[in-house]
């Protein structure tokens, strides 16, 4: 079994790690405010867990790791990883999506595209490419994943992953 990478891409954002700074910044300070004005209230509690929230986010999705080896494709952001055998790949293609879906977020997020349920791991100012699962994950019938590269990652999952090979 060779593990070692045949690609590998580090994609950070500072546009995305500067809007749950923000976020967390805000939050954090409306309840200080909120405790000072009213008391450790059920407001304050929830603006506080809500900066914590985006404090994660600051420091868990600054960088998506894209990994290709013969037998696999990794993506880690942070603390969380999900790694798909290439023999799981039944397409892959640029993702295209509507204004809002595409720069409605990011981070990790689970939505449902053309009635397919998808894992979608996202910065907010890449292209993404959508990778079309044979055998579904628990509900995850789609995978994308923001890149700098697409042509280069399509390329190289057309060229390892079996389904994909027997196409061209």
């Amino acid at each position: 079994m060779n593990a070692s990478p045949v690609y590998l891409e580090r994609i950070s954002s500072v546009r995305t790690q500067m809007l749950f700074l923000v976020l967390s910044l805000l939050c954090g300070l409306l309840g200080a405010w909120r405790i000072i004005a009213s008391g450790f209230d059920t407001l304050a509690v929830i603006l506080v867990c809500l900066a914590g929230i985006f404090l994660f986010y600051t420091f868990n999705y600054r960088t998506l790791v894209i990994q290709i080896t013969a037998e696999t494709l990794k993506l880690r952001f942070g603390v969380f990883t999900w790694t798909e055998r290439l023999d799981n790949i039944a397409s892959c293609a640029l993702d295209q999506l509507a204004w809002l879906q595409e720069f409605g977020g990011a981070g990790i997020h689970f939505m449902t595209m053309r009635q397919r349920y998808r894992a979608s791991f996202n910065f907010l100012e890449y292209p993404r490419v959508v990778v079309a699962l044979k055998q579904k994950r628990g509900l995850v019938c789609d995978l994308s994943f923001s890149t700098r590269q697409p042509e280069q990652i399509i390329k190289q999952l057309q060229e390892l992953a079996p389904a994909l090979r027997r196409e061209r």
